[in-house]
């Protein structure tokens, strides 16, 4: 965070006299308990003064303390002293004791105590105290005022799998115009002009850069260093006032890199400074999105705090108290930098929205999450809600398998299948020889969608649900991150159960849930996702349990996708065997209908998925992106 009060002018020694409701016999101490009452409260309107009015009294003190804004204070008597003296002039005594008073102001998560001591003398019958700057603070001087600044914590870096930096501090530029700079230039001029050079909005700029003071440095865009463009770098200077001042700011390694997990950091908004009661300021910096939202208190750090004692102008200023700034702690997650780094590259052409998902089966650990250009900043990886199309249909294959199937089981594929007077086809390439009485083995290869539905009643909506769960879609999970892991609905029409069957209707999934699926099949049990490894405790677990024989009888009939059905072309990826399946869903009400490319496989202790918002099929658009980064990923 960061903070700065503005030094506030106060006016010279008060000479206040504080009168208390206490008779000649009574002691000094419920004068004391009330000056120590109205100091806490910060109201001394109800006190009568003697030579200030009240409220010229009030705002005076006010002014005394203003620098020290909303922070809270509190004032106890310590103890009072009766010294009984007589007065000067040699008359009656007037009897004058001593008050301790301790003050407590907590900056944050420091605390500033010291103690002051008020001199009180009694006389017409009421005690009373008059006090000049240090009943405030001890070596408070005439002229001088409090004022306290607030000093940055380091943010938290988030850190990626082997301790690697993902989030950490890098030089960035801000670009902006100096008003000190500008000798004689206009300022709306220049704003316009450096507006202009950097592409952002002009009007509004220039009407921040007319709004601000004389001396004020209005920034217009902060952008990394390696990402300045050339033509910037080369004008800028040619622009009265304008200015690029050096910083570091917890960046990823690019604008691009897991943007939506990662999330941003930036200036505390309205609403967030309403929301927290007072735990932000203005120009405080918070996480806005993403993971740096979301555990912005294990990011944030505590923030320091330095009081000053000064002059209105800010000379001579003293340090009364410091107390350093606490650093944030690391929020480490499971992201792989190369492999993220490589999903983001092959995703990087692709107009519609994109997402590629890989996840380690042995361990659950999310290794790469990127979603691409043409998801405008969404969390499609994560987050995304798609039917998943045929790659559902390895979850069909589980209830089926569960029903009394085998792989040998034949079902009829016929063209096209009639379920409560809606009609389903099959996909626009489906080989004609794939037709007619066929296994399950060859169904799931092929992807014959017209087989899967004609086989519905073999098992029920729930039984698709428990399977699904078992291979860790749909079921709620709190992973500490924007995640969706799917819905599968346990009760559903007749359509809408056809429809189930091949991953259509009311089934939703996401990249991530989809890359899980297929993390479940190759490790053999089911996969709980996991990004940050100290989140996913308490996560739930399917009713009905993967099993290693249900895994291993999937696991033959996906490989059978790449040596002889619709992911054929992955049979050449060098290294391990590669299972998987392919899938398209179709979408919107108007015909022809628009399809989502999906596609999920697994090599080695690598699952991965595949999802493009708009594209022909699932071996078409979705299979190159997924070819490549399986060779990357070697």
């Amino acid at each position: 965070m960061r903070r700065c009060s503005t030094l506030v002018a106060v006016a010279t020694a008060l000479a206040l006299s504080f009168s208390a409701c206490s008779g000649t016999g009574d002691g000094p101490e419920p004068a004391a308990e009330s000056l120590a009452e109205a100091l806490s409260a910060g109201d001394l309107d109800g006190v009568q003064f003697t030579s200030v009015a009240n409220e010229q009294a009030q705002q005076r003190w006010e002014a005394l303390v203003a620098g020290m804004g909303d922070t809270p204070h509190e004032v106890t008597l310590a103890g009072s002293d009766e010294d009984g003296q007589d007065g000067e002039d040699g008359g009656d005594a007037d009897d004058s004791a001593v008050a301790t008073l301790s003050h407590r102001w907590e900056l944050g998560s420091a605390v500033w105590e010291y103690q002051t001591t008020a001199g009180l003398t009694r006389a017409d019958d009421a005690w009373t105290v008059s006090f000049d700057p240090s009943l405030v603070e001890p070596s408070l001087e005439d002229g001088e005022v409090l004022r306290l600044s607030s000093l940055s914590a380091p943010r938290g870096e988030i850190m990626g799998s082997g301790g690697e930096p993902l989030v950490t501090e890098r030089a960035v530029l801000r670009f902006g115009i100096d008003k000190t700079q500008l000798e004689g230039a206009s300022p709306a001029d220049s704003a316009e002009e450096l507006a202009g050079l950097l592409e952002i909005e002009v009007d509004g700029f220039v009407d921040q850069v007319e709004a601000a003071g004389d001396e004020a440095f209005v920034e217009a865009l902060v952008l990394r260093v390696d990402d300045v463009p050339s033509e910037v770098n080369a004008e800028y200077e040619e622009i009265p006032g304008a200015a690029a001042v050096s910083d570091e700011i917890p960046l990823a390694p690019t604008r691009e890199f897991a943007g939506p997990i990662l999330g941003t950091v930036g200036p505390v908004t309205a609403e967030l400074i309403e929301e927290s009661d007072g735990a932000y300021e203005p120009g405080d910096e918070v996480g806005l999105s993403g993971l740096q939202q979301r555990h912005e208190e294990t990011l944030a750090g505590q923030p320091g705090a330095v009081v000053q004692a000064g002059s209105e102008a800010g000379d001579d200023s003293r340090e009364l108290f410091r107390a350093e700034p606490v650093a944030g702690d690391p929020l480490p997650t499971t992201l792989d930098l190369d492999l993220q780094a490589q999903a983001e590259e092959i995703l990087a052409e692709v107009e519609p929205a994109s997402a590629l998902v890989a996840v380690r089966p042995s361990d659950g650990y999310v290794l790469a999450a990127a979603s691409g250009p043409g998801s405008q900043g969404y969390a499609t990886a994560t987050a995304g809600q798609y039917p998943p199309g045929s790659t559902f249909k390895v979850v069909t294959s589980l209830a089926l398998l569960r029903a009394g199937h085998t792989p040998q089981t034949v079902m009829p594929c016929t063209e096209t299948v009639t379920a409560d007077g809606k009609a389903f086809e099959n996909y626009d390439d489906y080989p004609a020889d794939g037709l007619g009485e066929i296994d399950l083995h060859t169904a799931l290869a092929n992807s014959c969608n017209t087989a899967f539905i004609q086989d519905r009643d073999t098992v029920t909506q729930p039984e698709i649900a428990e399977a699904a769960a078992a291979l860790g879609l749909g079921v709620e999970q709190d992973l500490g991150f924007p995640a969706y892991l799917g819905a599968v609905p346990d009760e559903a029409s007749e359509t809408e159960h056809a429809a189930a069957m091949i991953g259509q209707g009311q089934v939703l999934a996401s990249p991530l849930a989809m890359a899980t699926v297929a993390a479940s099949i190759t490790h053999g049990e089911t996969v709980v996702p996991t990004l940050l490894p100290d989140a996913n405790d308490g996560t739930t677990a399917p009713a009905e349990p993967l099993t290693s024989d249900e895994a291993a009888t999937l696991r033959e009939m996906m490989t059978a996708v790449v040596d002889e059905g619709s992911a054929n072309f992955l049979a050449d990826v060098p290294g391990d065997p590669v299972l998987a399946k392919t899938g398209t869903a179709e979408y919107g009400t108007e015909p022809p209908l628009p399809t989502h490319a999906w596609m999920i496989a697994a090599q080695g202790d690598l699952a991965v998925s595949v999802f493009v918002e708009q594209g022909e099929s699932g071996s078409q658009t979705a299979g190159p992106l997924l070819e490549e980064f399986l060779d990357a990923a070697q």
